[in-house]
C-alpha cells in the first residue's frame, strides 16, 4: 500500500504541462478509438477488402507516422521548442476524421488513415519530449505512465460511446454496417476539436537548447550504445507485432459479434489505464529493462494463446490480459529512451525510436496479412499463423535485450528516488 500512497503524493507534484498533455491525449483517444478500431471491420464487412489490403493500409499508415516522428523530433530539437509542433499534429488528425463519413473505397480509407497518422507523426516526438522536459528524471516514469493512463482511459470512454451507438443503431449483429460507421465518424470530431483547444490554451513552452542543423537519420550516432541495443530489440519485436486489427478480426473469425468486440476493447483499455500509472512509477524504482523483457515474455504467451484459441471467449480473455501487457510497457519504454540520451538529443531520440518502429510496422502488418491467407510453409495454419510468428519474434527480442552486451544507460533507481 505504501507504493500507492507514494504514487498519489508524487502525482500531486507533477507540473501543469503533464496534466494538459494528458487531457488532450484523453480527448484525442475518445475521438480516435470510437472510429479507428472499426476500420478493419469497415474494410472487411462493408467494402469487402481482402486481409492483405487491410494489413497494407495499417502498415503504410503506421510507417508514415513513425517516419515523420523522426523528423518532427529532430526539428523540435533544432528549434528548441515543442508546443506548436504538437498542436499542429493534433490539428491535422482532427481535420482528417470528418472525411471518414464519405469513404467508399479502400484507397479513400488509406488516404484518410495516412493523413491521420501524418498528424500523429508530427505531434508524438515533440509531445513526448515536452513531457520529459517538464519533469525531473526521478518522476519521469510516473509522468509517462500517467500520460498513457489518461490516453487509454480516453480510449475506454470512446469505445463505450461506440458501444452505445452500435447497440442503438444495429443491435447484436455480427458485422458492422455503413450507417453505424458514418455516425461514429461524425461524433468523433467533437472531442478531437476540444483536444486542440485545450493544448492551445493550456500548454506552456519549455525552452530548450537548440541543436545543430544536422539532418536526422535512422542511426545510433550520438545517441549511445545502450540506446542502440534497445532500438535493435524493439525492431525485432515490432516485426512480429502486427496491427491489433488482426486480433479484432480473429475475434470475429471465432464468432464474437460486434457488441462483444467493443466490450473486449473497453476492458483492454480499462486494464491498460489502470496498470500504466503504477507500472511507470514502479519503473522509477526498479530496472526498466527487466520490466520490458518480462513484458515481452508475457506478450509471447498471449500471442501463443491467440494462435491456439478455438472459441470467441478465449480471444476476449486474452485480449483483456493484453491490456495489462500494454500498460506495463508503453510508458516504461518511453521513459527508458529519455534515460539513455541527453536532454539536447531527446527529441531526435524519440524520433529515431518511433521511425525505427515505423519501418518495422509496414512489413509486420503485411506479413501478418499474408500469413493469415496462407503462404509457403505456413499454409494450413490460417488465422493462427500471424500469432505464432509474433510470439516467436517477441521471444527473440527479449533475448536480445536481456543478453546483448553494451547496454549503457541508467536502468534502475533507488527505492525512493522518484519521491525526491
Amino acid at each position: 500500500m505504501n507504493l500507492f500512497r507514494d504514487i498519489e503524493s508524487a502525482i500531486r507534484r507533477l507540473p501543469r504541462n503533464v496534466w494538459v498533455v494528458t487531457a488532450a491525449s484523453f480527448l484525442t483517444d475518445v475521438s480516435s478509438e470510437m472510429v479507428f478500431n472499426f476500420l478493419p471491420l469497415f474494410l472487411a464487412n462493408v467494402l469487402g477488402v481482402r486481409l492483405g489490403i487491410v494489413g497494407l493500409i495499417e502498415g503504410i499508415a503506421e510507417t508514415t507516422a513513425s517516419i515523420v516522428k523522426m523528423y518532427s523530433g529532430w526539428f523540435s530539437d533544432w528549434l528548441g521548442k515543442r508546443k506548436w509542433l504538437t498542436i499542429a499534429g493534433y490539428s491535422l488528425s482532427t481535420v482528417a476524421k470528418p472525411f471518414l463519413f464519405f469513404a467508399g473505397t479502400w484507397v479513400g480509407v488509406l488516404a484518410i488513415r495516412f493523413t491521420d497518422r501524418l498528424g500523429k507523426g508530427i505531434r508524438t516526438a515533440p509531445r513526448d519530449a515536452l513531457i520529459a522536459d517538464s519533469v525531473s528524471e526521478k518522476r519521469r516514469g510516473l509522468a509517462f505512465g500517467l500520460h498513457r493512463a489518461g490516453d487509454t482511459a480516453g480510449a475506454a470512454l470512446g469505445l463505450s460511446i461506440a458501444l452505445f451507438v452500435v447497440w442503438y443503431v444495429q443491435g447484436l449483429k455480427l458485422e458492422l454496417g455503413r450507417e453505424t460507421f458514418q455516425l461514429l465518424a461524425l461524433i468523433s470530431v467533437i472531442p478531437a476539436v476540444l483536444a486542440v483547444i485545450i493544448l492551445i490554451v493550456g500548454v506552456k513552452e519549455i525552452g530548450g537548447t537548440k541543436t545543430s542543423r544536422e539532418s536526422p537519420s535512422v542511426s545510433f550516432k550520438g545517441l549511445g550504445r545502450g540506446f542502440g541495443t534497445f532500438l535493435l530489440s524493439v525492431i525485432v519485436f515490432t516485426l512480429g507485432n502486427s496491427s491489433d486489427a488482426f486480433i479484432i478480426l480473429r475475434a470475429q473469425e471465432r464468432g464474437l459479434n460486434l457488441v462483444g468486440i467493443i466490450s473486449m476493447l473497453i476492458v483492454f483499455n480499462l486494464l491498460y489505464a489502470l496498470v500504466a500509472g503504477p507500472a511507470g512509477a514502479l519503473s522509477d524504482r526498479i530496472n526498466r529493462r527487466t520490466m520490458i523483457v518480462v513484458s515481452w515474455l508475457a506478450y509471447a504467451v498471449i500471442y501463443a494463446g491467440l494462435a491456439l484459441a478455438n472459441s470467441a471467449w478465449h480471444v476476449w480473455v486474452l485480449f483483456a490480459i493484453y491490456g495489462i501487457y500494454y500498460g506495463s510497457t508503453e510508458g516504461v519504454s518511453r521513459a527508458l529512451v529519455a534515460d539513455l540520451v541527453g536532454a539536447d538529443r531527446r527529441g531526435s531520440a524519440y524520433g529515431v525510436y518511433n521511425a525505427a518502429i515505423g519501418f518495422s510496422v509496414l512489413p509486420a502488418s503485411v506479413i501478418a496479412g499474408l500469413l493469415w491467407q496462407g503462404i509457403g510453409s505456413w499454409q494450413g495454419l490460417g488465422a493462427s499463423a500471424p500469432f505464432i510468428f509474433g510470439a516467436a519474434m517477441a521471444l527473440l527480442a527479449a533475448g536480445i535485450l536481456f543478453f546483448l552486451p553494451g547496454f549503457g544507460g541508467r536502468v534502475s533507481t533507488s527505492n525512493t528516488a522518484f519521491l525526491e
